[in-house]
């Protein structure tokens, strides 16, 4: 099997020339701004894709879950950060893990710094800020995030490493200029919250941001030491609405077959459904801007947009916004590829339009 219309559908596919540029580009970003790539591996979830970013520059791996901590602990990566609360009912498995490789944690609260503390584990924390996006982390203008700060780093034992955030709201700028905003507000707030500390004498090594679009539409970086994006390998339909690439610089399509279509009808059906694309609506928050529904849809070969994206998902069946022939074959530029990819236990890699490998996704959990 050589050729893209010998797979079955659906089917995941990568374009190794545009996924090679995108890390590339990444990476020369980072070293142009002088920070740390530390990319997050729940988007890929592949070994492939992180050992190309490895031998680009990058500095470990950021991951969502202890699962996938094993997971890259196994394929060799020894310098991991688990962006995510530590979950307090998991810790002798991850004193476990944080015996073999360094595994950094993440806390915003006593009751997690208590718990830590009842194991006898020099484990490396950073402390989880706020700075905008409103999900988890400390105010780093409270009182309370100070303290917090100052307990991690008198602890005799647990190590602080520093600090953390997330601009996950950059995925609601309108382009972008919102994004750079974003980022410039992570930046500034996070820097100086760590300034507040060295100037109460805590030390504050790592300064870590991160998310795409924040990523690829910022400029400045001065004060942070590292940032953590991921959808930046693939990028999707979202990226590409929000101005953080083009559909050209998405890496990953999915194939499907039309497999319905009656006469006199307005639409036809694939099978990419939702356990293949996930419901994620998009950035809906565009408006009229959005256009590509749950999904863009593009020809087999995937040179361009068609003038046609999926309208609704339902498990199994994707409806398409017009007519389209019983038998022929479409790409879908997901709206969101960190969710398309956990349904897929494999990428068909290709070059131009031929299947040259496969690489497995992992799929564990807890």
């Amino acid at each position: 099997m050589n050729a893209v219309l010998d797979l079955p559908t659906p089917c995941l596919l990568l374009d190794l020339d545009v996924l090679e540029q995108n890390l590339a580009a990444m990476q020369a970003k980072a070293d142009r701004l002088g920070v740390a790539l530390r990319p997050h591996a729940k988007t890929p979830k592949c070994l492939e894709v992180a050992r190309l970013q490895g031998e680009l520059g990058a500095r470990g791996l950021t991951v969502s879950t202890l699962a996938e901590a094993r997971f890259f602990a196994a394929g060799g990566f020894d310098d991991l950060t688990w962006a995510f609360p530590v979950q307090l009912d998991r810790l002798a498995e991850v004193r476990e893990l944080a015996e073999r490789v360094t595994l950094r944690l993440v806390v915003d609260s006593e009751a997690a710094v208590d718990a830590l503390d009842g194991f006898a584990h020099p484990f490396h924390l950073l402390l989880k800020v706020d700075c905008g996006y409103g999900r988890c982390g400390v105010d780093p203008a409270s009182a309370a995030g100070h303290a917090l700060a100052r307990r991690l780093a008198d602890h005799p034992r647990l190590r602080f490493d520093g600090l953390l955030s997330h601009s996950g709201d950059a995925y609601a700028a309108a382009d972008r200029a919102g994004a750079a905003a974003v980022a410039e507000r992570e930046r500034a707030t996070i820097v100086a919250f760590a300034e507040r500390l060295r100037g109460d004498g805590v030390e504050v090594e790592t300064v870590s941001v991160g998310s795409t679009p924040a990523m690829t539409a910022v400029e400045d970086l001065a004060g942070v030491t590292e940032a953590r994006p991921g959808n930046y390998a693939f990028f999707d339909g979202t990226q590409a609405a929000i101005g953080s690439c083009t559909p050209a610089d998405c890496a990953l399509t999915l194939l499907a077959s039309v497999v319905s279509c009656r006469p006199g009808a307005d639409h036809a059906v694939t099978d990419a459904g939702a356990l293949a694309l996930s419901k994620d609506p998009g950035p809906t928050h565009l408006g009229e801007r959005w256009r590509w529904g749950m999904g863009a849809l593009m020809p087999e070969s995937g040179a361009k947009l068609l003038d046609a994206h999926l309208t609704a998902l339902s498990q199994e069946h994707g409806k398409t916004s017009r007519p389209l022939p019983v038998g022929s074959r479409v790409r879908v530029l997901p709206n969101h590829s960190c969710l398309a990819v956990p349904n897929f236990d494999a990428y068909h890699l290709v070059r131009g339009g031929e299947v040259v490998g496969r690489w497995a996704i992992f799929q564990g959990r807890p």
